[in-house]
């Protein structure tokens, strides 16, 4: 048989005792490298790490998931924000989508747009820490991957309450915004609001190690209707004439989805060539173009009204992973939830990610189709197929308060096992080395790696005459300490999901 790559290498039998004995509370002052030693080849080592995107989307805007309400003390908001990242921890998710730009604002530290109101309930002013940093810093030591999510167009939001600051692009630059039914929007088809939505993206990207840029189902805004039930037109008529009399020659429609789809390449552009590791996340309305749609399936066109030709993008490649809310149940049959999600996934010619969205909030709601076996049985659907493995949740607060017994179904039933993120293999970053195993001055034990740094490490323990059984590390590497004649391997992970080469352990 061909000798097992996890075998590389392995704690002698001493060695352990020594660790064993460190762990019952002798200490050597300073951290101790264990030498490993050539393993016998057993021919049994660990299958593949299971593998599945799993995140859930921390929606800011109007106080949906954190902060709890606005005007919260730093002290509360830090507080939920370490209460949301330990339950994702805790229910094995891997991503969190964290929403850092609600409407031309921020909830980072920024020169560009002023502090979001959903903080402290008055736009422009600021908590005493930047939070975006301690959503990572936090994220990251948990082993969690942490995505900004920005929307690229909106100005105000229908339940805004603060007067805007004086940053705010409503009263700095009033000419590229449009009031459009309750709300403002800045309108796509102002080339100096693009460039400015795209220096927000660049400002991100240098400041910040975020895992990914992410951005979701507002292009051109939802449809307005008159009280004659009639789409309003959206107010873009001065860069619509100026286009035309810059000798333009799309029709209005197709300039439209012109101006999204240069920023959608633009914004994918400058990921590449400004985080090479960040992956590109967009989560359109769930409903493909009506004419690549599968028979039966029915409603809003995305692509005729919102001006987003999502299958264009995928064509293109100008995304990392699609989200499409499928916010639909199983039965629901003009939006059925498989349906669609093979439709998605047979319009992936580059080979992309393809996660959906789930409507998690609405688990449990038996009188509108919601059971709560609905959100699970749709996490097993999305494990088949192309580019499948993953998905994301709408949103937090439903798996934070385990709302009808949510989480604990979910806990119980897919994720009853951690899962790594999937690789990302169009994308590149340096691999990481073999990893090594010491014994702390506490006495406990720690996986470390040398060279490129770890995002989390698999782990894999198997008792005497017991299958294995997989866990995941954040970075610190700490581990429980190894029983006696239990077996042991780890993997480093890098940035972008590549797994390093496996080194055994014995107890």
């Amino acid at each position: 048989m061909q000798r097992r790559r996890w075998m590389t290498a392995a704690l002698a039998a001493p060695v352990l005792g020594s660790v064993a004995s460190a762990m019952s509370g002798c200490s050597t002052g300073r951290s101790q490298e264990l030498p490993p030693q050539t393993a016998p080849d057993s021919g049994d080592g660990p299958p593949p790490a299971p593998r599945e995107f799993r995140a859930a989307w921390v929606a800011t805007v109007a106080n949906i998931d954190w902060p709890s309400r606005r005007g919260l003390s730093d002290a509360a908001q830090i507080a939920e924000v370490h209460a949301i990242l330990d339950s994702a921890r805790a229910l094995r998710l891997n991503a969190i989508v964290l929403q850092v730009r609600t409407s031309a604002d921020a909830l980072y530290r920024s020169e560009l747009e002023p502090w979001s109101e959903y903080l402290s309930g008055v736009q422009g002013q600021g908590p005493g820490y930047d939070p975006l940093a301690l959503w990572i810093e936090q994220a990251h030591a948990r082993g969690l991957e942490l995505h900004a999510w920005l929307n690229p167009y909106r100005a105000r939001q229908s339940g805004g309450k603060s007067a805007p600051s004086a940053k705010h692009v409503s009263r700095a630059r009033p000419e590229w915004v449009r009031k459009y039914g309750d709300q403002l929007w800045i309108d796509p088809g102002e080339p100096a609001a693009a460039e400015h939505t795209l220096a927000v993206c660049r400002d991100l990207l240098t400041r910040y190690e975020i895992d990914g840029l992410h951005i979701d189902d507002y292009f051109y805004p939802y449809p307005v209707q008159d009280a004659a039930r009639q789409d309003v037109e959206f107010p873009d008529e001065p860069s619509w004439q100026r286009y035309v009399r810059g000798g333009g020659t799309l029709s209005r429609n197709d300039w439209r989805r012109d101006n999204v789809d240069q920023l959608v390449r633009r914004m994918y552009e400058l990921v590449r060539e400004l985080r090479p590791t960040a992956r590109v996340g967009i989560s359109p309305f769930g409903l493909p173009r009506p004419d690549l749609r599968p028979a039966g399936i029915t409603g809003f066109s995305q692509y005729d009204k919102l001006y987003a030709h999502v299958e264009h993008w995928m064509a293109m490649g100008w995304l990392d992973y699609l989200a499409p809310q499928l916010y639909w149940p199983r039965a629901q049959k003009p939006q059925a939830f498989e349906t669609l999600l093979r439709a998605w996934q047979g319009v992936n010619p580059m080979g992309r990610h393809v996660w959906p969205g789930l409507f998690t909030s609405r688990a449990g709601n038996e009188a509108d189709g919601w059971p709560v076996d609905e959100i699970p049985a749709q996490v097993d659907l999305t494990r088949t197929g192309p580019a499948a493995g993953g998905h994301l949740h709408f949103s937090m607060v439903a798996l934070l308060k385990n709302r009808r017994g949510i989480a604990d179904a979910l806990k119980a039933g897919p994720y009853a096992q951690p899962a790594l993120p999937p690789a990302t293999p169009w994308l590149s970053a340096p691999a990481c080395g073999a990893v090594s195993l010491a014994r702390e001055a506490d006495g406990t034990l720690r996986a470390m790696v040398s060279g490129t740094p770890a995002r989390c490490f698999a782990l894999w323990r198997r008792a005497p005459g017991q299958a294995w059984c997989f866990d995941t590390l954040p970075p610190d590497g700490r581990l429980p300490a190894l029983q006696a004649g239990e077996a042991l391997v780890l993997s480093a992970i890098n940035a972008i999901g590549d797994e390093g080469p496996r080194t055994a352990f014995f107890g």
